[in-house]
């Protein structure tokens, strides 16, 4: 006959404490773009003691292996969950990257990248299009307006390219020198 699995109250309240921070770590990863139910995953490995496989997440979460092995890989995707080798286990292993500097890092540099990029080339083709269209009008006034519009692209493709540099300190983690990782249980604030 199998032992039960008895749970004492501090164990409960414990559990119940850390499922509370899961939440707030599922519903605060909407920030970065990473939904709630993904966010769960990511806390529910930050928080385990061993590497998990598709299996213990499912049962963790009460989700399908599909979804987790989705989750998994967006996660890893990430830079946020890598998989792992454990001697005498056949299946995939998981576990989550435990420093959230370089997570957010990778994360934000990833995410802002791809977006300024994107904002750089509308900017282009607008200015390109605008172009087109001063020469091919004869109205003054709108002449006028395309110029001024042109100006304000000119200021935006300006403030990209900083933020591409921004990024790049931020990839290279020379972020760090600016504004330093705290260390684990301080609560050092710069000035």
């Amino acid at each position: 006959m199998p032992k039960e699995k008895h749970t004492s109250i501090e164990e409960e309240k414990y559990e119940e404490t850390i499922e509370k921070f899961i939440q707030v770590i599922a519903k605060n990863m909407n920030l970065y773009g990473i939904t709630s139910s993904v966010g769960r995953l990511y806390g529910v490995l930050y928080f385990s003691d061993e590497p998990m496989t598709l299996d213990d997440m499912r049962d963790a979460l009460e989700m399908s292996k599909t979804s987790m092995s989705t989750g998994v890989r967006s996660l890893s995707d990430m830079k946020m969950v890598e998989s792992t080798f454990k001697k005498g286990i056949r299946k995939d292993l998981y576990q989550s990257e435990e420093d959230w500097y370089k997570s957010f890092t990778s994360l934000f540099a990833n995410r802002w990248r791809h977006h300024t990029e994107t904002n750089i080339e509308e900017a282009d083709e607008t200015i390109a299009e605008l172009k087109k269209l001063a020469q091919a009008t004869s109205d003054l006034t709108l002449k006028g307006k395309i110029e001024r519009d042109i100006e304000r692209l000119r200021y935006a493709q300006d403030y990209y390219k900083w933020l591409m540099k921004f990024i790049q300190v931020v990839e290279s983690g020379k972020i760090f020198e600016y504004i330093p990782k705290n260390t684990a249980g301080t609560d050092k604030e710069s000035d």
